[in-house]
């Protein structure tokens, strides 16, 4: 996701000046995402909703996991987009995503498997203006 800014002839507030990204990556989960695109080009992510590998961050092949009506778009790390099932997306809608990396075994069907690394969801709660802002920016999407 781009960060977007408040328009010159609009006044600036604490609400405007920053919408913050819904999901974020860490230096290692970044770098772990360029050696994947390398091996197997351009790639996706689907937060997990529990079933086999819990609830953690998958990485497919773009186009091997295919997206429906239930999973929204959250937004992109690193150029490739991150999707969060819709149910899970409400519970967790007051929090930024932040995809991190650590040794041990991924998901059986997570490409970073075979590195000997795993991603993991860490999250934070939106500050008050942060939450404000992607409120306005939601209700300017649904408008334009």
């Amino acid at each position: 996701m781009e960060t977007q800014t408040a328009s010159e002839d609009k006044p600036q507030t604490a609400a405007s000046s920053r919408i913050p990204d819904r999901v974020t990556a860490t230096d290692a989960a970044l770098t772990l995402i360029r050696t994947l695109k390398d091996i197997h080009g351009p790639v996706m992510f689907h937060q997990s909703g529990g079933c086999c590998d819990g609830s953690a961050p998958m990485c497919f092949a773009l186009g091997d996991f295919k997206t429906g009506a239930q999973d929204v778009l959250l937004g992109e790390i690193e150029g490739s987009p991150f999707y969060i099932g819709k149910a899970q997306y409400e519970y967790w809608r007051h929090t930024q995503l932040i995809i991190d990396v650590v040794d041990g075994r991924g998901g059986m069907f997570s490409l970073e498997g075979p590195e000997g690394k795993r991603f993991l969801t860490r999250s934070r709660v939106f500050s008050d203006d942060e939450w404000a802002a992607l409120k306005d920016s939601e209700q300017t999407d649904q408008t334009a």
